[in-house]
């Protein structure tokens, strides 16, 4: 939605580093030099720092190393990803939210962001620690051309986007199927894909992403700290979120584009290189059997690809797996 406070952002962007004045401001947004006022001093309460000098106008000094609507759309390059944005500063969970808006027809392109999830969803019911002002929790809505066999492997090409944006980063994080990010042999990021269709028709696609961006091991639950890190962990520096989340919706978009366009064997490639343990041994978990074998990739399909004991090739569509130290 292209809203008066999205374009007033959009034209300081483009006057970056030099004084706009309030007549030229209300020229172009077709608002009163009052109207514009009322906007800038909103854009202070978020934390922007912003010089009003008398003749001379308005600059944007500082922008904040937060996350609020207005910081998302700044500097914001997408096509269609973000255009419409819900943010919150605490949500029981925004995979909830999102499916409740796609549900309402909410537009293909839709995300909502929270700054804290106090119910926040991880895979098989399991939960996700998400605190406020560490992470990047959110769910992107999404209204397909393909059909529902082609679903699942909408999460692993999310995963090649989110690897893609993280190495751009010199973050060296790796993907272990089917919906995780790893870095340094522990999570980073997860992602949970959740449908509504019918036989041959997907209504919509909720993609839901979390990552550990700012935490510190004290914030991690002492459960799981022993699995799970974020990026400050590893690089010892702190990270501005939106800087994130726009470089990871850009490479989602492109991702998606060609995947939409040349089908899942255009990224598969990218996806073995980008894959953690490819080649080593790891423990299997299905509905049925639990055993140890080579992980050896994934297929057309993005099947899991093992080569057992025995030597044989088995392919599987749904498991868990664990990585089993050598």
């Amino acid at each position: 939605m292209d809203t008066t406070r999205n374009r007033l952002i959009r034209v300081l962007q483009e006057h970056e580093g030099v004084y706009v004045s309030g007549q030229y401001l209300s020229e172009q947004l077709g608002i009163s030099r009052a109207a514009i006022w009322k906007h800038m001093k909103a854009l202070e309460a978020d934390g922007y720092e912003i010089d009003a000098v008398p003749r001379k106008g308005y600059q944007v000094r500082q922008s904040p190393d937060k996350l609020s609507k207005n910081t998302l759309n700044w500097q914001l390059d997408t096509s269609w990803i973000g255009r419409k944005i819900i943010f919150e500063t605490e949500l029981d969970s925004t995979q909830v939210l999102a499916k409740a808006l796609a549900d309402q027809g909410a537009a293909h392109g839709t995300v909502v962001l929270a700054d804290k999830q106090t119910s926040g969803k991880g895979t098989k019911g399991r939960s996700w620690h998400s605190p406020a002002g560490t992470g990047i929790w959110m769910s992107l809505i999404i209204r397909p051309d393909f059909g529902p066999r082609e679903a699942a492997q909408l999460t692993l090409a999310a995963a090649v986007a989110l690897t893609r944006a993280f190495r751009k980063e010199g973050i060296e994080a790796g993907i272990k199927w089917p919906n995780d990010i790893y870095l340094n042999e522990k999570k980073l990021a997860g992602i949970l894909t959740e449908m509504q269709a019918e036989q041959d028709y997907i209504h919509h696609i909720v993609l839901g992403i979390g990552i550990n961006v700012n935490q510190t091991e004290s914030d991690l639950p002492p459960d799981i700290r022993d699995k799970a890190t974020s990026i400050h962990i590893e690089t010892q520096k702190e990270w501005k979120r939106q800087e994130l989340i726009h470089l990871i919706w850009k490479e989602l978009e492109s991702v998606y584009a060609l995947y939409t366009t040349a089908g899942f064997a255009s990224i598969r490639e990218e996806w073995m290189q980008l894959a953690s343990r490819l080649g080593r041994r790891v423990r299997v978990t299905t509905p049925t059997a639990v055993f140890e074998a080579l992980f050896q990739g994934i297929g057309e399909e993005g099947e899991l690809i093992l080569e057992k004991s025995d030597g044989l090739t088995q392919r599987i569509y749904s498991a868990e797996l664990e990585w089993i130290e050598e």
